[in-house]
């Protein structure tokens, strides 16, 4: 169980960290939210990979998916989240 908990924060960290390097523009994130974008883009990876081949190795269709899938998701997501929250501006 440790170690899946920590090998999900590792690959958080790699998808998150590449998400924010693909996706241009600059994203106000700390460290600890990058992990979890790559966790949250590791999950919807995994979803989009069972809606597209149908085929789940463990009978689920919310799992963690592989490092591709994470990078996959974890852009998505960052995309999703720089449209909700948009550019903001201070303005004096």
């Amino acid at each position: 169980m440790l170690g899946l908990i920590i090998s999900l924060i590792v690959v958080g960290l790699i998808a998150g960290a590449l998400a924010r390097l693909i996706v241009p523009g600059k994203q106000n994130m700390s460290i600890l939210m990058t992990i979890v974008l790559g966790i949250v883009g590791s999950f919807v990876g995994g979803f989009l990979g069972f809606l597209i081949f149908q085929h789940d190795p463990m009978d689920g269709f919310f799992q963690p998916a592989g490092i591709i899938g994470s990078i996959i998701g974890a852009i998505i997501v960052l995309v999703i989240y720089t449209a909700v929250t948009g550019r903001r501006s201070v303005s004096r």
